[in-house]
């Protein structure tokens, strides 16, 4: 698991090294709701081109191992420690002022507008609009039905086709 005392150290430390990292996923929905919904097995983040090569090396210092899954990419890696704890990790980068770049597809920069906290930390994320939006188009779990309704009451976004019972 990934606690919320682990996404702020990792956080924490970006920041200290002076990288902007955006968190996704399921710790990106609580960071936007303001409170952890639920339990998290890993915390999914976003960081830029040099900035993500940086943060790479600093959590190998840390004792983080690259895992190679199925979804590896040269931009999607993911990281584990002994204590289990997972950084699934994405990496982007500015085509220009309104779009990025990751894993071959373009994107609004509006991608990254979400603001949020985690346990009073402010952060970074991917807004919820697009958080919803990127939770289509596969073969959802409970977490995410969990995700998509909390983000789409919340923030006042209608519950795409195959979210509804």
């Amino acid at each position: 698991m990934v606690t919320l005392q682990d996404v702020q150290q990792f956080l924490q430390l970006a920041s200290k090294m002076g990288i902007t990292l955006y968190l996704d996923g399921g710790w990106g929905v609580d960071a936007l709701l303001g409170r952890q919904t639920r339990e998290h097995n890993d915390v999914d983040l976003f960081a830029e081109g040099a900035q993500y090569a940086s943060f790479v090396q600093e959590i190998k210092s840390l004792g983080f191992a690259e895992l190679l899954t199925e979804y590896t990419t040269e931009d999607h890696t993911v990281w584990q420690d002994a204590a289990g704890r997972v950084i699934d990790l994405h990496r982007f980068c500015k085509k220009d002022e309104k779009t990025i770049l990751y894993d071959g597809m373009a994107f609004p920069s509006t991608v990254f507008s979400g603001k949020g906290s985690v346990g009073g930390m402010e952060v970074s994320c991917i807004n919820a609009r697009d958080q919803v939006a990127f939770h289509l188009g596969y073969e959802h779990d409970e977490k995410d039905v969990q995700d998509v309704l909390l983000l789409c009451k919340t923030f006042g976004i209608p519950v795409p086709e195959e979210y509804r019972d």
